[in-house]
């Protein structure tokens, strides 16, 4: 169902013009709000999070997403040296794919070489970057939005057309959750994962004071380009050993193993808002990130000054560069299966 058919939906009253695509598609914002009175605000290009207020336990309401208040923010991002992909949707293939490049069914796959020789996120035109469909709405208790994408075969250079949805639900538990399914009419590989930078004090902040924990005790060995060797380093004595939560670390920019379905995997610990961000998925991996891509000159929304650590990045996910690796996650969707992926997060006041 295209956007332009939105007055289907008659329980949906929260939805206003976000903005103008190039080509003048129209690009709307809608609003999910539970009864706590946690909001979560989303646009339909590149089924983005563009801001998120949590209660505190003073009855206030906190932002704790990075975003843009227009679309014309968002899309001029992209012309960044690195785009920060303020909290898009990522795929095909979120992270990165040594040498752009991979095989399936002996068939060789050469696809935009957009990070250092690499692939990252998907290439050059993502899904952070297309324009979904609003395929459900509901409202009431636990609200939710379903996006859909069809991305057409070599779309990027990817195998087989893909059908996509992803049904954002603000839960009565104050929690964000996030579904995916995706199908293929030619077996290809997918990853996809959320990539919102949140921040517990306030979206116009600094995350370096506040704490993350993370249920891993080893993490993928990269090099100097951030591609996996494909060797696991032990977490052991490690500076990012975060089974005893500690300061975010900043720079960080790495993939940790994580293996529990219905267990925390990560937590962000905020003592100033007494604001706890709990993490669930059934993915193999979360890739944590702090480091802005922010090059301090970027006016975010409400005209906060973002900065290298703004904010901080929990990408639940496989591996980065799975297809190229025997020994990692299996990647590959083949023609009649359907992708699933489940990944929450939990918002509860700690005092």
């Amino acid at each position: 169902m295209k956007i332009k058919h939105i007055s289907h939906f008659q329980n949906l009253s929260d939805y206003k013009l976000f903005g103008l695509m190039p080509d003048n598609e129209e690009i709307y914002s809608f609003e999910l709000t539970n009864k706590n009175g946690m909001k979560a605000q989303l646009i339909n290009y590149g089924a983005t999070v563009t801001s998120l207020q949590v209660p505190l336990s003073n009855g206030k309401l906190t932002d704790v997403v990075l975003g843009f208040d227009n679309l014309q923010s968002y899309l001029e991002s992209y012309s960044l040296p690195s785009a920060p992909y303020f909290g898009t949707t990522v795929g095909r293939y979120a992270g990165r794919i040594h040498n752009a490049s991979f095989v399936i069914n002996g068939t060789t796959f050469q696809l935009p070489a957009n990070n250092n020789g690499n692939t990252l996120h998907g290439g050059n035109f993502g899904f952070g970057r297309k324009v979904w469909n609003v395929a459900n709405v509901t409202s009431g208790e636990n609200p939710s939005i379903t996006f859909g994408l069809l991305s057409e075969d070599s779309d990027e250079n990817f195998p087989g057309e893909m059908h996509v949805y992803l049904t954002y639900t603000l839960t009565e538990e104050n929690e964000l959750k996030l579904e995916y399914k995706a199908t293929t009419t030619k077996d290809t590989v997918i990853n996809l994962t959320h990539h919102s930078y949140f921040n517990l004090n306030g979206h116009d902040s600094n995350v370096l004071d506040q704490e993350i924990f993370i249920k891993s005790v080893k993490m993928l060995e990269t090099d100097e380009n951030n591609i996996p060797t494909g060797n696991l380093t032990d977490l052991t004595g490690h500076a990012f050993d975060f089974r005893t939560p500690k300061k975010c670390p900043f720079p960080i920019d790495h993939s940790f193993v994580v293996n529990s379905k219905t267990e925390v995997i990560a937590k962000l610990i905020s003592s100033e808002n007494n604001l706890q961000m709990s993490v669930y998925t059934d993915q193999p991996s979360v890739h944590i990130y702090v480091g802005g891509n922010c090059f301090d000159q970027l006016k975010g929304k409400q005209n906060a000054a973002y900065h290298t650590s703004s904010g901080i990045c929990f990408e639940t996910q496989n591996f980065p560069d799975a297809p190229n690796h025997k020994n990692f996650p299996n990647s590959i969707l083949k023609k009649g299966e359907e992708y699933r992926q489940k990944t929450v997060y939990r918002f509860e006041n700690i005092k």
